[in-house]
């Protein structure tokens, strides 16, 4: 009767384990397939202004296209910029833009410059002068996809005029 009882014991809790490691499995499966099938692109930055009256601040006008057939939600731009190759800004912008699928959607940027940087003073003397530099914007976007979080890197490099 004790043996009974005590195989029966131990069925139950190797089969509960059994459950357990079935349940995790399949939820990790779950949570595995709902990543998008392609990234999502930054395509352009446009409409770049230099606002010099109270301390210099970048605006401009990110375009990005979702190439999935599933819409998300953008939660936070955490991106550098770099111009000439030094570091002169960070964006870290938290939102909550609805991604539409397969279409292009726009974010507006706001950057404030440092002016310890030392290349900075150099940067907006050339921004005066109208002559081309080279802008990198290289960090990640946060999203939602199905209610998971996800990770999208984003690198991307232009040329560009910037005239006060």
């Amino acid at each position: 009767m004790k043996n009974r009882l005590l195989q029966g014991l131990l069925a139950t809790r190797y089969n509960q384990g059994l459950w357990s490691m079935i349940l995790f499995a399949l939820i990790w499966g779950i949570g595995m397939s709902c990543k998008p099938e392609e990234d999502i692109v930054l395509r352009q930055i446009k409409d770049v202004v230099v606002d010099a009256t109270e301390g210099p601040k970048l605006q401009a006008q990110a375009v990005f296209y979702n190439p999935n057939k599933m819409r998300m939600k953008l939660r936070r731009i955490t991106v550098d910029v770099f111009v000439d190759g030094e570091k002169v800004a960070a964006i870290d912008q938290h939102l909550k833009t609805v991604i539409p699928s397969q279409g292009e959607f726009t974010v507006p940027l706001e950057v404030s410059l440092a002016m310890e940087d030392i290349g900075l003073v150099d940067t907006l003397l050339g921004m005066l002068g109208g002559r081309k530099l080279n802008v990198q914007y290289k960090g990640a976007l946060k999203l939602n996809y199905h209610g998971m979080p996800l990770r999208v890197p984003v690198d991307y490099k232009d040329e560009v005029r910037i005239r006060l």
